[in-house]
């Protein structure tokens, strides 16, 4: 009897294949890093990055679309995570409230290595943020290119239509700016913080007395 597609893909080469392509990944990931933390991000090539891997370039870009793309991965990972984090926030808790806790949560967990994050991968760029626009103008876009899906998350929660409601724009797009005012003045040492993540609460703990829009559970709990 002929062989399936399922069967082919439930087979144990099939899944050796997957392993073999992850293992590949993870080690482009540590030998990208382990160069931008050694020589800087402008200086360190894709050759260099796929050779310490022994690879081609061309295996790199099977993976990664640029060297940009490496460090915007770490992010995405720290997004989903954040996604989840404000997910499991009390219904009845305001939006600000919500991501100001499930979003610090997310960066104290980067940055004490804990949950499977990396705190060297963390440390490493936020020096490439402070050294290198190149490193800073890519993660300022790449949150840019999140706002459509912070819109939905908060709204959502307000439990209202972004279609005709624009709080929830107005939230992802003051958040996205407080995430690098955060940055900028982690870096600065203009509030003398130890970690990012208490900048980071500090800032978003100011907006909630402004744009701390109560969330559906509450309104629909409300006596009319």
């Amino acid at each position: 009897m002929d062989t399936t597609p399922a069967v082919q893909a439930c087979s144990p080469t099939a899944g050796r294949r997957e392993r073999k392509k992850q293992r590949t990944r993870e080690a482009l990931v540590d030998s990208a890093f382990r160069l931008f933390a050694q020589k800087g991000f402008e200086a360190t090539t894709v050759e260099e990055i796929a050779d310490a891997v022994d690879v081609s370039s061309r295996t790199f870009f099977r993976y990664f679309a640029s060297k940009e793309d490496v460090l915007l991965t770490f992010q995405d990972e720290q997004f989903t995570a954040m996604k989840e984090a404000f997910a499991a926030r009390p219904a009845d808790e305001p939006v600000i409230t919500a991501l100001r806790r499930a979003s610090v949560s997310v960066v104290r967990a980067c940055e004490d290595g804990e949950f499977g994050f990396d705190p060297e991968r963390f440390g490493c760029i936020q020096h490439l943020m402070e050294s290198s626009p190149a490193v800073f103008g890519s993660s300022l876009e790449h949150g840019q290119k999140k706002h459509a899906e912070m819109t939905r998350l908060m709204a959502e929660r307000m439990g209202v239509d972004p279609a005709t409601d624009v709080r929830p724009h107005v939230v992802a797009a003051v958040v996205n700016g407080v995430f690098h005012t955060a940055f900028e003045l982690f870096s600065s040492d203009i509030l003398g913080a130890e970690r990012f993540s208490d900048v980071l609460s500090e800032l978003l703990r100011s907006l909630e007395d402004g744009i701390n829009f109560p969330a559906a559970a509450v309104e629909t709990s409300s006596p009319s």
